[in-house]
């Protein structure tokens, strides 16, 4: 199955097709109704796993969010997820009720289920998407907030006797997601120094223990009556931007488990559907979703974030990127493990909608953002990828620098990188080759260098070589640095200096340029 899973991403990858379909396809193939013909119906068991997965999926989400990237779009993505949330359930439930003829606590807990954007799904499609910073960080933290609010609600909609007024309700989501942000952002911390001032003995134990601290967030979290799901993800991220060691591996690691935990989830999702009981809920199922997708979902954005000033185009992109997928799946297991009336409806009217929109989303997301001329220049630096490896005993670091395809630091010789005192490139890997270079050798395009600092210019040396991947030689005297801060007085000259001597080296004729 496994292997049948992994095909199946490469397939996906081409065809463009989510691959959460296929994922749901093998399981469907392997159960009632499929080719294995195999019995499953143990939503409890279904439900206990997609949590575990999901906290897996919202790990890895988390360790690959860039803190500087989300952080200005955590207030719009707080108002989607409390706010936001409220219109998406109070709209979907009405044409629920209204327009497929569910009661009201049906409707209620389609409504809330539904509201839901998953993780997987957006972190997945969003990110072969060039889109801007600040969109793709609302996207991605909302992926990651919302699921605390929608599990209250689902919960209290699917329980016996009487549902809990409003404020009260408010009141519970307001604690359980300031409790999970406590408890996340703790974890987190503790656990990024820990891992930064302990050298562990084995190189391949960092992964293990970051993925530990991950989901000991999440336990922390749900014992302490908070949302273990926003712990997870807030530690996850403080521990992706943190500049642990290994982290390449680590992030490597954590992307393989990421998968796995996908395969696992969707493909038991789909062993748990009965394929000949959906087609009596596919038309309730895509009017529900079509009043969500086409009504709900954009006044949810755009009533949200009215106090943003955000263009028009990003919203309608918004609009249409509210990607479902396993969440509202695993969720609507929720009232068939609480016995409500008509559950088993429900969650097939759930599975219906997140497969037919997710077909009709997922590909044309890309589509969409040309569309809205909100898609950014490929072309664009990339940064570059660091990993540190701690040398305990000798008070220093290693840095294996990665120059990717377009870095500006193609071009740049090793004398012009101005690494801090402390800090030397002691070899160029090229070609599958290796030699120790000259301060002349000039960098090129897929090279691979080891940088030897000390303990005290780590910082310092990593921060450098950033700003030259962003802005090549002249980083600092054009306003870049490793910070985003600029350089002035003896650093400027120095920048000034340097570029003249570097040029009348040459022999070149942009001399005046740089004396300008």
């Amino acid at each position: 199955m496994l292997l049948v899973a992994v095909a199946a991403v490469r397939v996906s990858s081409r065809s463009g097709l989510p691959s959460l379909l296929l994922y749901l396809g093998i399981g469907m193939a392997m159960g009632q109704d499929g080719f294995f013909d195999v019995k499953f119906n143990n939503a409890e068991l279904t439900q206990v796993i997609g949590y575990a997965a999901l906290v897996v999926i919202l790990a890895e989400g988390g360790l690959g969010t860039k803190w500087k990237e989300i952080r200005p779009a955590l207030p719009a993505a707080a108002m989607l997820s409390i706010a936001g949330v409220a219109v998406s359930v109070g709209i979907t439930a009405a044409g629920a009720h209204y327009l497929v003829g569910l009661d009201w606590r049906q409707s209620l807990i389609i409504g809330a289920v539904v509201s839901s954007t998953d993780a997987a799904a957006v972190f997945s499609v969003l990110r072969k998407v060039p889109l801007p910073a600040r969109l793709t960080g609302v996207l991605e933290a909302e992926s990651g907030f919302n699921d605390a609010p929608v599990v209250i609600l689902v919960v209290a909609f699917s329980a016996a006797g009487p549902v809990e007024t409003w404020y009260v309700l408010v009141g519970e989501i307001a604690l359980e997601l300031a409790i999970g942000a406590a408890v996340g952002l703790a974890v987190g911390w503790v656990g990024a120094f820990g891992l930064r001032h302990v050298a562990l003995p084995a190189s391949g134990l960092y992964p293990i223990a970051v993925m530990a601290i991950a989901v000991s967030a999440y336990a922390a979290g749900a014992l302490a009556h908070g949302s273990g799901f926003l712990a997870v993800y807030l530690a996850a991220m403080i521990l992706g931007n943190a500049k642990l060691p290994h982290w390449p591996a680590t992030r490597g690691f954590a992307d393989g488990l990421g998968w796995l935990a996908q395969i696992g989830m969707f493909v038991l999702l789909g062993l748990l559907v009965t394929p000949h009981d959906l087609y009596d809920d596919f038309w309730p199922a895509v009017i529900v979703g079509l009043v969500l997708t086409m009504v709900a979902r954009p006044l949810e954005v755009f009533i949200s974030l009215a106090p943003f000033r955000l263009p028009w185009q990003e919203k309608v992109f918004m609009s249409w990127a509210g990607l479902r997928g396993a969440v509202p799946i695993v969720l609507a297991t929720i009232p068939m493990v609480s016995g409500v009336e008509g559950s088993t409806r429900i969650f097939n009217i759930v599975f219906v909608l997140v497969v037919v929109y997710t077909l009709i989303q997922g590909p044309t997301l890309p589509w969409m953002a040309k569309v809205l001329k909100i898609a950014e220049d490929p072309s664009e630096a990339t940064d570059l990828g660091i990993e540190s490896a701690p040398l305990e005993r000798l008070r220093g670091h290693l840095l294996s620098v990665a120059i990717p395809g377009r870095s500006k630091m193609h071009g740049v010789e090793v004398g012009e990188l101005r690494l801090p005192a402390g800090a030397a490139v002691t070899l160029v890997v090229r070609d599958g080759k290796s030699f120790v270079p000259a301060p002349s050798t000039v960098l090129r395009r897929g090279d691979e260098l080891l940088v030897v600092t000390t303990d005290p210019v780590r910082d310092a040396a990593e921060q450098r070589l950033h700003a030259v991947g962003a802005g090549g030689k002249l980083a600092g005297w054009l306003g870049t640095t490793g910070g985003g801060e600029s350089l002035a007085g003896a650093d400027v000259a120095h920048e000034v200096a340097h570029a003249w001597k570097a040029a009348k080296k040459r022999g070149r004729s942009d001399g005046p340029r740089a004396r300008h």
